[in-house]
């Protein structure tokens, strides 16, 4: 297994995995997947529900952060609609985990056959044109299934986060890298993300994680403060990028994605670091709002808190 996205290099490969008892509920889960992966879409859909519905009962944890976001975020909501929300959610993630199945293995024309995109018309001019592409994409349930599809236009890179287990991390990675997707490990920095777009390499960039307020200015995110990096300005500045907010939405039922490549961001960079990241979350909100329960609400989007308040987690 090559060191990419996720596996930093854990030692071992596929064939060292199966001699390891540690890792055989994991490949049978992953071989369960990659059986249902050449069922209807459908089909596979539900099953993913179903696990969802799991995580959902004994995931008290990510419960518990999704409920706090959705109430800051969504404070118009009754319990009982937060809690129907949140079931949905997590409903939502399952179903990413079974397409991430039916990325890795079904037939293309299968694949292509359930996807649409809106706005490849424009990205093509830009991807013509040699311009430099930031595609900004929030973490929605769909995201990496967008990500490796629009890379059927031209290979792009992402920066992916490394899972625990291995085996999830192996299917992750053919996932993402089915039609010729670059994913690379965030412990490898932004040197790669500059030298990608300089190259002229479609880049994604994934903003919407709290790494704290000694990098990051206070911007509002579904009207909360939220501590918001602002690499998106600069980096394109330095790279002199066009600024593309990309979506991927799943379908209901078995009718596949929807991917939307929206236009570019005018005049941005600002030059104004914290009017750059208010732009970069209000980008990325009127994305979500679309669909909002597919957002990755078990994160914890809003753990630094202005003025040293304790987080609401």
């Amino acid at each position: 297994m090559a060191d990419s996205a996720g596996e930093q290099n854990y030692g071992l490969n596929i064939y060292q995995m199966l001699r390891t008892p540690r890792f055989w509920p994991s490949l049978l889960f992953v071989f369960f997947l990659r059986l249902i992966a050449h069922m209807p879409l459908r089909f596979s859909r539900g099953v993913g529900s179903f696990l969802g519905l799991l995580l959902y009962c004994i995931n008290r944890k990510r419960r518990h952060i999704a409920n706090v976001n959705i109430g800051l975020c969504f404070p118009q909501l009754s319990a009982r609609e937060r809690k129907r929300f949140v079931r949905n959610h997590f409903k939502l993630n399952g179903q990413g985990l079974t397409d991430a199945a039916f990325l890795a293995w079904a037939n293309e024309s299968r694949i292509v056959k359930k996807t649409r995109i809106i706005g490849l018309e424009r990205y093509r001019q830009y991807l013509a044109k040699k311009a430099h592409i930031i595609l900004l994409a929030p973490h929605l349930v769909g995201t990496n299934f967008g990500a490796s599809f629009v890379s059927r236009e031209r290979p792009v890179l992402a920066m992916a986060k490394g899972q625990k287990d291995p085996i999830f991390n192996w299917l992750l990675e053919k996932s993402r890298t089915r039609f010729g997707g670059k994913p690379f490990g965030r412990h490898k920095g932004m040197r790669p993300v500059v030298k990608g777009i300089k190259a002229g390499i479609p880049t994604f960039y994934f903003p919407d994680e709290d790494f704290g307020a000694e990098v990051s200015v206070f911007a509002p995110f579904f009207n909360v403060p939220a501590a918001t990096l602002t690499t998106l300005g600069r980096l394109a500045a330095l790279t002199e990028a066009v600024v593309i907010p990309c979506f991927a939405y799943i379908l209901p039922g078995g009718r596949g994605y929807e991917i939307v490549l929206e236009a570019p961001l005018e005049n941005f960079p600002e030059n104004d670091l914290k009017r750059d990241a208010v732009r970069m979350n209000e980008a990325m909100e009127n994305g979500i709002r679309r669909m909002p329960e597919q957002y990755m609400w078990t994160l914890k989007i809003f753990k630094t808190r202005p003025d040293n308040a304790p987080p609401p987690y």
